[in-house]
């Protein structure tokens, strides 16, 4: 077996780091998924490629992966991956600060069409990651971020399979476009970062809340107290890797290998024993992307949105 052409990409910003990667967690006693990670990166000294990253990642319990795209190059290599491994399934999306970028070179609705075809193949499971980012992203940026956000939304829709919303500093922006243009039937908030109140809202719509690294920093009482607010069947877990390395390792390297730790903190916050919660977040995940094993995508798209996309194609 072996990866898709693409290459791997280098993370910026490493200069000054800790590069080392961090030892295996303990196994977690019931296997889950990973529900975000970026496997195309290389990260570190002791680099993992994709392959070898699964492999130690079904070594403690990390049974399968979401690999997620975030512009066509990575998109195109996510569903190379996924068709070519059954650890992975794929999500192929424009993050919210391309679409700018492609905009002012007019090509955005160019890209979003090959999004569209990508979206169509059996082993791409979910569109994103989508959403709004206004931390990056200035008011003349906007327009363009939700045009390409409402886009999504209906490619997804269209394909009958879930979306991951990137949320940064625009929670209300994204829950009134969810609204105002009708939320996929599985949406899922990719690296969940708000608090009490937005888990709520999660709550009463039906959608996903998926926790990352974050949820274990010191610093992060309210994503805590949001997971105790989130109804258990729409938890969810990933690793957003290589970024967001879940303590005690936090700015070392992060891989799917490293999401017991996350999982176990997650345990500890809800005070429910660490088989249960694993168990309700591995149904919960294959609840939202269908079966990982390779004929699995059947349970996956919802069969009326699905067929009007074949009808319309």
């Amino acid at each position: 077996m072996s990866v898709p052409e693409a290459g791997l990409r280098k993370r910026a910003k490493t200069e000054g780091r800790d590069l080392t990667r961090p030892p295996s967690p303990e196994p977690l006693p019931i296997p889950l998924y990973d529900n975000h990670a970026h496997l195309e990166f290389e990260d570190g000294i002791d680099q993992l490629d994709p392959l070898d990253s699964l492999a130690r990642a079904e070594a403690v319990g990390v049974r399968g992966v979401v690999q997620v795209g975030t512009d066509l190059e990575t998109s195109r290599w996510s569903a190379q991956l996924a068709e070519s491994d059954p650890r992975v399934l794929a999500a192929v999306a424009l993050h919210p600060n391309e679409a700018p970028k492609l905009f002012a070179q007019g090509c955005l609705s160019a890209h979003l069409s090959e999004i569209s075809r990508l979206a169509a193949q059996p082993r791409v499971r979910a569109v994103g990651e989508t959403g709004l980012d206004f931390f990056r992203t200035g008011e003349d940026g906007r327009e363009a971020q939700i045009e390409s956000f409402e886009t999504h939304i209906e490619i997804a829709k269209a394909n009958g399979i879930a979306m991951q919303i990137h949320d940064r500093d625009a929670h209300d922006e994204v829950v009134a476009t969810l609204l105002r243009i009708g939320a996929p039937e599985r949406t899922v908030f990719h690296c969940f970062s708000g608090d009490a109140r937005l888990a709520r809202i999660c709550n009463e719509h039906g959608w996903y809340m998926s926790f990352a690294g974050t949820t274990t920093f010191r610093n992060a009482p309210v994503l805590r107290e949001a997971l105790t607010v989130a109804r258990p069947e729409l938890v969810l877990a990933e690793t957003d890797s290589p970024f967001l390395t879940p303590e005690p390792f936090r700015g070392r390297p992060n891989a799917p290998y490293l999401l017991p730790h996350t999982v176990r903190r997650m345990a500890e916050a809800l005070e429910q024993p660490l088989e249960d919660v694993c168990a309700r977040i591995a149904a919960n995940t294959e609840r939202v992307y269908g079966s990982w094993e390779p004929d699995g995508a059947a349970d996956a798209r919802d069969p009326e949105p699905a067929a009007a996309a074949r009808d319309s194609a």
